[in-house]
């Protein structure tokens, strides 16, 4: 059987995210930029789709069940010109968690614990925030989500589990993800061709 295709959005941006601070579990809503940004990646999957020979009926919808994930898929859903809530929550998709450090940007983090900080900058993979979660936890959440598919999907979720997801499919490795940056606004295509981005 041929390999689910998943189209991977993540969240459009937030004032957190717009400030540097670490969000992790925390609800921050989307700022208009954010909104912009959803609205945007709705257009790009809709052309996709459309290249794909597919309609919103040949794929799942599914979410993180934070809300600044639910908001982006509804505005891309809009897009779609389909019921906005028409779409499954899974948990699995969820942001990595900072612990004791969400809100805090990283010149706070290196001011709160400077060696567990220091550390984490050659072992971002495994060690987690104090109070959080490791990367490697992530990772095995979401290859357990992958691995339950059934059919191809569309998930709007966050860049941390956009970054475990690429390792847990075996399309890059922690180093080469730790620090890249996960694109607002723009469709990550993961299908048995490999990975390929679409802005």
């Amino acid at each position: 059987m041929q390999k689910p295709v998943i189209y991977y959005i993540r969240h459009g941006q937030t004032e957190w995210n717009a400030l540097g601070r670490f969000q992790g579990s925390k609800d921050i809503p989307l700022n208009d930029l954010g909104r912009e940004q959803a609205t945007h990646a709705g257009g790009v999957l809709k052309d996709l789709l459309a290249r794909h020979n597919r309609t919103h009926r040949d794929v799942s919808f599914v979410a993180s069940p934070l809300g600044r994930a639910r908001n982006t898929m509804e505005l891309v859903r809009t897009e779609l010109a389909i019921p906005v809530g028409d779409y499954a929550l899974d948990d699995r998709l969820r942001e990595i968690g900072y612990g004791d450090w969400e809100g805090f940007t990283l010149p706070q983090q290196q001011a709160d614990k400077p060696e567990l900080y220091a550390a984490r900058l050659t072992q971002k993979w495994t060690l987690p925030a104090p109070g959080g979660e490791s990367y490697v936890q992530v990772e095995e959440r979401v290859r357990a989500w992958a691995a339950e598919l059934t059919g191809d999907v569309v998930a709007v979720a966050h860049g941390g589990t956009c970054r475990a997801l690429m390792v847990a499919l075996g399309l890059d490795t922690p180093d080469g993800v730790a620090e890249l940056p996960i694109q607002q606004g723009a469709v990550y295509v993961f299908s048995a061709d490999g990975l390929e981005k679409f802005a």
